[in-house]
């Protein structure tokens, strides 16, 4: 069955259905919660986008225990500059996070199963840094 009209040409017939959420998309989505993450130290997400957050913030706490101008930049890389108030993402990361991991290898991260989301019965997932 040929495609209406000329939208989203790739061949002959065209495309048929093109995907509304690109990995740009994710990537941004991504972004957007690890920042949040990190000024607020909890975040509920769905399951599927905190498989994908939780080695991120992990990789953000381990350039933030390097604490160098290189880890620093990577860091911004990431992160959003977004602030709570008057803290900036990237200086709680540094200052308060990265000497509060200082002594802990690894899983700085928690994600606790809340159960189901009520409009579309998505899995939702607490994910917090571990005190």
């Amino acid at each position: 069955m040929p495609s209406q009209g000329r939208h989203n040409v790739h061949g002959k017939t065209g495309v048929r259905f093109k995907a509304a959420y690109t990995p740009s998309d994710h990537k941004k989505m991504l972004r957007n919660t690890v920042t949040h993450l990190v000024l607020h130290e909890q975040v509920k997400v769905t399951k599927a986008t905190a498989k994908d957050l939780v080695p991120l913030a992990d990789k953000l706490i381990t350039l933030a225990k390097k604490n160098t101008l290189a880890s620093r930049r990577q860091a911004l890389s990431i992160l959003l500059d977004q602030t709570d108030g008057t803290v900036r993402a990237i200086d709680k990361l540094f200052d308060e996070l990265g000497p509060r991991y200082k002594d802990r290898n690894g899983g700085y991260t928690r994600a606790l199963d809340l159960g189901s989301r009520r409009g579309d019965d998505a899995p939702i997932t607490l994910v917090s840094f571990v005190i």
